[in-house]
């Protein structure tokens, strides 16, 4: 079983905190989405409740090993001072004797941000001195970054070859629905899997499909499964290279006794841009020189219906390109249906978090995942390095996937 922050003891303890605070800046530094920051409260309130000394480090952007003023976390630490209702300090770097002199001198109640974390570039090659350094500054650890779970990283992975960790209070909720949904799903189990290319999500359709008792293929990536069922595509995006693998799956699917829902209908467009000309139909009848950019009317009716019965929906990628508003129905209508459902939902990847988000309905999913990459990794069944187990002492409190058998 994995170790969480609640199997800690944080009564006067230092605590270092992994989090995702790479969050959006404008040109005048000012955030402009903090909902990174805001799911972590949780566990830095936690942190605080119990008598501890928070030390808080993130990335932000990539800075390349170098520390450009554009990538600085200051922005970070203000917003944090105003959700928290306490001054947070700002270290002048992640490492070094005055970071060191910051950590020693906190005290219980109070909150330090170290500055970005990828000024130096040991952080992304994981490098052991690197992650010493970083466990140094405290006595436990808390890894509450589930979005860079999935990167072998010195604040990730290497430092826990030093430093006591566990599972924050937002990783251990990814892990758990995320986790879940591998692991022990409940049925029927729908997966919806979009975005633009196959070879993007292959592994998650090969992992998902024994384990669904639905996949509904939407975005650019159906293109190429409507290609191997003989449906002439016109313009359309389509990996030629993947058409076999894309029947392989369809026969897999049928092996499996899995229903496999592809668009019926498609909403096509002279050309890929916003204003051009676009039109409803069938798969059958795509002009040779227009493309595909989202699903139509009657396959968003199949595809809402089908959801209906279902217990447990995850869902992952847009059903077209989203971006643009005339192409952008089939991804509202999927997450419509998915608000509407009764079953447990589950959303990651960014077109379709920020679907759920423009419509409102962010509260009716049961959870949004903060981790794009690191959800598709945890889905295709992958153990991330900033969750797994660790076998030696310093390791005593891990993070890892819920069949865990870790001796501690």
């Amino acid at each position: 079983m994995k170790k969480t922050i609640k199997d800690v003891s944080l009564d006067g303890k230092k605590v270092f905190v992994r989090a995702d605070f790479n969050v959006p800046l404008d040109d005048k530094q000012q955030i402009t989405d903090d909902t990174r920051i805001v799911k972590t409260l949780p566990t830095i309130q936690y942190l605080l409740d119990h008598n501890s000394a928070v030390i808080l480090a993130s990335h932000l952007g990539r800075p390349k090993g170098e520390a450009k003023p554009e990538f600085s976390l200051r922005p970070v630490a203000a917003r944090l001072s105003e959700l928290l209702g306490r001054t947070v300090q700002m270290a002048p770097d992640c490492v070094g004797p005055e970071t060191e002199k910051m950590a020693k001198s906190l005290k219980p109640g109070e909150v330090l941000l170290l500055e970005n974390l990828r000024y130096h570039k040991e952080e992304e090659k994981n490098d052991p001195a690197f992650s010493k350094a970083l466990a140094q500054l405290a006595d436990v650890g808390i890894n509450d970054a589930f979005g860079c779970s999935h990167r072998a990283h010195a604040s990730v992975a290497g430092i826990t070859e030093f430093l006591p960790m566990a599972a924050g209070l937002l990783l251990e909720k990814e892990i758990r629905f995320i986790g879940g949904a591998v692991e022990h799903p409940e049925h029927p189990f729908a997966a919806i899997i979009g975005g633009a290319k196959v070879s993007d999500k292959i592994e998650v359709i090969s992992s998902l499909l024994p384990k669904v008792d639905l996949m509904i293929i939407g975005g650019g990536m159906a293109n190429t499964f409507l290609a191997a069922q003989g449906y002439g595509i016109g313009k359309s995006l389509v990996e030629a290279d993947k058409i076999e693998l894309a029947s392989t799956l369809m026969e897999e699917a049928k092996k499996q006794n899995t229903e496999l829902l592809l668009p019926v209908d498609v909403v096509v467009a002279a050309e890929f841009a916003t204003q051009a000309p676009y039109k409803e139909v069938d798969v059958a009848d795509v002009p040779a020189d227009w493309m595909i950019l989202d699903i139509g009317t009657k396959s968003r009716e199949l595809f809402s219906h089908k959801l209906e019965p279902m217990k447990l929906i995850v869902w992952n990628g847009p059903m077209g390109v989203f971006e643009m508003e005339h192409f952008a129905k089939g991804t509202e209508a999927v997450a419509q249906a998915v608000a509407d459902s009764k079953a447990v939902s589950v959303v990651g990847g960014g077109d379709s978090v920020a679907a759920v988000n423009k419509a409102g309905l962010a509260d009716k999913i049961t959870h949004i995942s903060t981790g794009g990459g690191a959800s598709l990794e945890y889905l295709e069944g992958k153990i991330l390095p900033g969750t797994k187990c660790g076998n030696n002492t310093a390791r005593t409190y891990c993070a890892g996937r819920q069949t865990c058998d870790c001796e501690y």
